[in-house]
């Protein structure tokens, strides 16, 4: 897929947290689903609790995510794949999704002055190119929630 394609947006917050704590929360399915709440549940399978490096095969499919509305109504799905990896500071998802040829979800944890900055970096191809004007917002408003819940547990100006 050709770069032109994609529609990406970016989102940056900084958190009065230590990076490994961050990192943490952000790697877990508890710390996923506390961002996207109550808008979205996303799902995984029995045992596993986190994005853990030990058992990720980086470029390797995971395993298939229902994304749940409202916790409860499954209307997208993440088949999930890991394409690259630094433990406890950085990840790159590239997966597909039902409605995105290309999703890519790109993770950044960094030390900035008493705690951290997070990026989210967010690229999408639709799968149907009139979902387009669609999607972007979505995803706009999908992420500056999960941004707004990060800078509530961390106390950090919102």
């Amino acid at each position: 897929m050709a770069d032109e394609q994609l529609t990406t947006q970016t989102f940056v917050s900084t958190l009065p947290a230590h990076p490994y704590l961050v990192w943490r929360h952000a790697t877990r399915f508890t710390g996923i689903n506390g961002e996207l709440y109550p808008w979205l549940r996303m799902t995984a399978p029995a045992g596993v609790a986190a994005l853990d490096p030990a058992r990720i095969r980086v470029g390797r499919p995971l395993f298939r995510s229902w994304l749940l509305l409202g916790g409860l109504i499954p209307v997208e799905y993440d088949d999930l794949v890991i394409d690259e990896l630094e433990p406890g500071r950085r990840f790159l998802e590239r997966s597909s999704m039902l409605t995105s040829t290309v999703w890519q979800h790109e993770r950044t944890v960094e030390p900035a002055g008493g705690g951290c900055r997070l990026t989210d970096r967010i690229s999408f191809a639709p799968r149907w190119e009139p979902l387009r004007p669609l999607m972007a917002p979505v995803v706009r408003l999908l992420f500056r929630h999960r941004h707004r819940r990060l800078a509530r547990r961390y106390g950090a100006a919102g």
